[in-house]
């Protein structure tokens, strides 16, 4: 059994990282941390561990000591340090925040306010989008999870991209989100009164993600891919649903693109192209590590429209982050993943 280690467990994001690793038949969770809840049983935090944990959360230090892999769920700034003390220790890291997702330095100071802390360990680093360069990933000591748009988009765009198919200049990306993508700490917009029965954009023409989605999204059609970026925040608990529209270079049927889609995915566990005719919906996927793609046309204009969906926090963040755990130590992608949505 691997021994695994999750920094910042009482983030949603953290929380749900241990969820899914508790049932993973391959590692076992040695040890957790949390700045806030020191000392405290994970149970005592959310009662949904009650008589199946008996964790405690102690310091960081801790977890780096007693683990093979490390996740660190934490917010931009705070994992550059702790995955320098880990690899010189020989220990694998999957970052779950920002500190690794863009290559250029320039860029991070640009939309995070932070130069690199820690510059050389970055070329020991890759961006963790399995489904693109899942290959390379065990080559590797840190793996930069991606972020939750920025997975439901590349993800949607990917063979289009990869073929050469459309206009890389006018891409519109259009993203509804659940409220837990906002994190665990409150914010005026993250209110129930303000949440409840309300949907609105956000992050207009500035949102983070925007340099990440660019960044993969270029890397994937070999030249450089420009978006606009618009996310939005849904009154639900998780849930992305990406709707996407291109201008293909050429005329394509629907079948010939859906065809092209079921062929970039027809061997990946986790990524599923919808029968034409049917819509991606984000409670098909809740609560898995899938990815549930919808191929539509704007006859009329030209315009190639694609639905993408996806669970924030598993396949947009935990569960594919235990993806990637998979890849670094030579197991079946799919351990630990084997999740059916509810069906209402």
């Amino acid at each position: 059994m691997f021994k695994v280690g999750i920094i910042g467990a009482t983030g949603y994001v953290g929380v749900e990282l241990l969820r899914l690793l508790l049932n993973h038949d391959k590692v076992t969770v040695t040890a957790i941390s949390s700045s806030t809840f020191k000392d405290e049983e994970i149970s005592s935090v959310y009662k949904s561990f009650f008589n199946k944990t008996t964790l405690v959360c102690k310091d960081k230090s801790d977890v780096i000591d007693k683990c093979d892999v490390i996740f660190t769920a934490l917010p931009h700034g705070l994992s550059e340090e702790i995955a320098a003390e880990a690899i010189s220790k020989n220990k694998k890291v999957i970052d779950l925040g920002a500190d690794f997702r863009l290559e250029c330095e320039d860029s991070y100071e640009e939309w995070y306010g932070k130069k690199f802390t820690c510059k050389d360990i970055h070329k020991n680093s890759i961006y963790g989008l399995p489904e693109f360069n899942g290959s390379k990933v065990k080559e590797f000591n840190i793996v930069a999870n991606p972020g939750c748009y920025p997975t439901s988009i590349s993800l949607g765009l990917m063979p289009l991209l990869k073929n050469n198919l459309i206009n890389t200049k006018n891409i519109i990306c259009d993203s509804k989100s659940g409220i837990t993508g906002a994190g665990r700490g409150l914010s005026l917009k993250t209110h129930f009164a303000e949440a409840n029965e309300n949907f609105a954009a956000y992050g207009i023409g500035s949102h983070r993600h925007t340099p990440e989605i660019e960044q993969t999204l270029s890397y994937m059609a070999n030249e450089n891919v420009e978006v606009t970026f618009t996310p939005h925040l849904l009154p639900v608990n998780r849930g992305i649903l990406s709707t996407i529209y291109c201008q293909p270079k050429d005329k394509l049927t629907l079948e010939e693109i859906h065809e092209i889609y079921k062929k970039q995915y027809e061997n990946e566990e986790f990524v599923h192209v919808l029968p034409l005719g049917q819509t991606a919906e984000i409670k098909h996927v809740k609560y898995t590590n899938n990815c549930h793609i919808s191929i539509h046309q704007n006859y009329r204009k030209n315009k190639i429209i694609i639905i993408s969906v996806i669970d924030n926090m598993v396949k947009g963040a935990a569960g594919q982050a235990i993806q990637n755990m998979n890849l670094l130590l030579d197991l079946p992608q799919n351990t630990g993943l084997k999740l059916i949505a509810p069906s209402f």
